[in-house]
Formats: structure tokens, C-alpha cells, sequence
């Protein structure tokens, strides 16, 4: 039976990684050992193309990507079946994993054709994220409208993502719901919209804004929502503008089904050198994962 050359690969490292250590490790070890970090393609990686982004996570010790759309690689809902058998491809024969496809679809508008267009266009994501082998579409919050009650717009983002949670659901697809936008990355606001938005596909992405420390702080918000946790979003972690040493120990503890052990790093801040500040990040996860 063929077998992919990045699953060999995974497996061996595996294999060579197993000490006695290990064998007798307790909970907390073993959910620290399930973290994986990875990139999103917001500003780091914009400008590459597929083959770019595997040979430079690969490069850096980068294990998986989220492909943001509209960027330089061209994943896009409008790609016909050849591109994405392609990109498929590329990812099978490498070492990183495509973690998923970062939409910008979004559920707040009054104009029910906006709302629509944005419910239609996240399950074309959804067939997308399939076809070229990702396991989850990022989608978001964006705010607040003036022209209708906060309780209103809640329930109607919460009810969107119920009816793409269940259309995803068929294609083994999870809606990772980005903690964002004005008023809506307030923690209280999408403990709402998971009220709401009871349908176990849809999933939280830890976003790491400095709402998340609002309130009885980090660790209390974060656990307010970690029952439906999917995946975080990080930042640059050279700086400590976010606690990173208070939330790794949370993810490490982090037990929700749902959760893919995934930490991508999306940062709006270039750097001149990517590839070696991607590099000094995988220091830093390694101190922090081990700590």
C-alpha cells in the first residue's frame, strides 16, 4: 500500500522521539505533546506561492499552514479541479500539513443579501478546504452594526454559523469561528454566539487580543470558552506583549474533543526576513511548550 512521504516521515520522528519518559508521561504531558505550531498567511507568507510555503515552514520547523485567501497563492474558491488536485499534492509530499483555508466570511450584516452571500460563500470555502485536503475554514465576527440590537446580531452570527457548521459537518470540515471584531472579540459576546451556536462543528479560534485580558483576566476567559476550543491563533512570540507564559500552560491543558492542537502564528507586523524571525518563533515554542 503507498504510503504519503509526509506520513512516513511523521511517523518516524515518532518512532525516534519515544523515550521511557514518555511512556509513563501523566495528562498534562501528554496534551503539551499535542500542540503543533503553525502559520497563518496574513502578512507572513502573503506573498508565496504554494511551493514557497511548505519549503519555508519546512525550513523553520513550521508544521502546518492556514492559507489566507486573496494572497499571492492562489488558493481560492474559484481555483477549478486541476489547482487543487495540485495543491493537494504539494502538501501530501511534504512535511507540513495543510491545517485549513482563512476566510473572511462574515455574519453581521442587516442587508440580508450581504449575510447570504457570505453563508453561500463560506460553503464554497468548505468544498474548497476539502477538495485540497485542509480540515477547517477560519470565519469571523466583525462587529457590531448601530442599526440593530447587540442581542440581534448575536444570535443572527450564531444562527449563520449552525447552518455552515452543519453543511461542513458532511464534508469532515470544522467552522473555526475567529474570536475578532469590534465589540464581537469581546469574550462575553461569543460566549453568546456559542450559546447559540450549539452545533459542535463550529469550533473556537483563539484569537489572543488584548480583550482576552479584560475582566477576571486571561485564564478565566479562556476557560469561559476552551469546552469548544479548535484552534489558537498566536503572534510573534519574540515579545511579550500577550502572556504568552499564562497561556501555554492553558492550551497544554486544553482536553476539548474539538480541539486540534494547532497554534498559528499570524502576525500583522512583517519582519524585513521572514524566514529567520519564523525561525527564533520555533525557539521560543520550544521553550515555552517545554516549560
Amino acid at each position: 500500500m503507498a504510503i504519503r512521504r509526509r506520513d512516513f516521515l511523521a511517523a518516524s520522528a515518532a518512532v525516534a522521539a519515544v523515550s521511557p519518559s514518555v511512556l509513563t508521561a501523566g495528562p498534562a504531558t501528554a496534551a503539551a505533546r499535542m500542540l503543533k505550531l503553525g502559520l497563518v498567511t496574513y502578512n507572513w507568507g502573503r506573498e508565496w506561492d504554494v511551493p514557497t510555503v511548505i519549503r519555508n515552514c519546512e525550513a523553520t520547523g513550521f508544521a502546518g499552514v492556514e492559507l489566507r485567501s486573496t494572497h499571492k497563492h492562489g488558493v481560492e474558491i474559484s481555483s477549478d479541479r486541476k489547482q487543487r488536485s495540485e495543491v493537494r499534492r504539494l502538501f501530501e509530499d511534504s512535511r507540513v500539513e495543510l491545517v485549513g483555508l482563512g476566510s473572511a466570511c462574515e455574519y453581521h450584516a442587516v442587508d440580508p443579501v450581504v449575510l447570504r452571500k457570505n453563508i453561500d460563500e463560506t460553503k464554497q470555502f468548505v468544498r474548497l478546504c476539502k477538495d485540497v485536503g485542509g480540515t477547517g475554514v477560519k470565519v469571523r465576527p466583525n462587529g457590531l452594526p448601530k442599526e440593530r440590537s447587540v442581542e440581534q446580531t448575536l444570535e443572527q452570527i450564531g444562527r449563520s454559523l449552525n447552518d455552515v457548521g452543519r453543511f461542513a459537518a458532511d464534508y469532515d470540515v470544522q467552522i473555526r469561528v475567529e474570536v475578532h471584531g469590534r465589540g464581537t472579540s469581546e469574550i462575553r459576546h461569543m460566549q453568546t454566539i456559542f450559546e447559540i451556536a450549539d452545533h459542535p462543528n463550529v469550533v473556537v479560534c483563539w484569537n489572543c487580543n488584548p480583550t482576552d485580558l479584560a475582566g477576571d483576566g486571561l485564564a478565566t476567559n479562556y476557560r469561559s470558552l476552551q469546552k469548544r476550543m479548535g484552534t489558537i491563533h498566536i503572534h510573534d512570540l519574540r515579545n511579550n506583549k500577550y502572556p504568552w507564559e499564562e497561556l501555554f500552560p492553558l492550551l497544554q491543558n486544553t482536553t476539548a474533543d474539538s480541539f486540534t492542537g494547532w497554534a498559528l502564528l499570524e502576525e500583522g507586523s512583517v519582519p524585513q526576513d521572514i524566514v529567520p524571525a519564523m525561525k527564533e518563533n520555533h525557539e521560543r515554542w520550544k521553550i515555552l511548550t517545554s516549560a
